[in-house]
């Protein structure tokens, strides 16, 4: 059986270096199918404001919404300047965790949806699970699960000051 080349690839970002590490793999896969690639960040509302409705009258909003604009921005001309001719970049609100795999993925004809291992919510991940396993969980395309190698994940720690005697 001959395999297919992927057409929509997608790639979730949260500002975390194993994000950046996804972004990288679903560049380099776009660039090799000639597929349309879509950079997405799901701004969760749960995470920041105790009310649905409280959260869009707060600044944390605003906050949450510039971050993620300027994230997709950076990503989408990182991608085009690494040779990928079809670049979308998409903010949706909600459970990282459901947008993904149950939303965003069907909405756009995902057939590869490309993730870090883990994100920058280890309370959530520690609670109820990471969205990298839901979403591989949940997914009805390929997922790809990428993992940081270790002398990056080394580098992203806070300097560290070595005491002598």
């Amino acid at each position: 059986m001959m395999n297919m080349p992927y057409r929509n690839i997608l790639v979730a970002v949260d500002g975390s270096v194993e994000a950046e590490w996804a972004f990288k793999k679903a560049v380099n896969s776009a660039k090799k199918n000639n597929a349309h690639l879509i950079v997405c960040h799901v701004i969760d509302i749960q995470a920041l404001s105790p009310s649905p409705y409280a959260f869009y009258t707060d600044t944390r909003f605003q906050d949450a919404e510039k971050f993620a604009e300027e994230l997709l921005t950076n990503y989408s001309n990182l991608a085009i300047k690494a040779g990928v001719t079809k670049v979308e970049t998409l903010i949706e609100h909600g459970s990282p965790k459901t947008k993904i795999s149950k939303k965003i993925a069907p909405d756009k004809h995902v057939d590869l949806i490309v993730c870090g291992a883990t994100g920058l919510n280890a309370v959530e991940r520690i609670l109820i699970g990471s969205v990298s396993q839901h979403i591989l969980r949940y997914a009805k395309c390929d997922v790809l699960i990428v993992r940081t190698p270790k002398e990056a994940e080394e580098e992203s720690k806070p300097l560290q000051v070595e005491l002598t005697e």
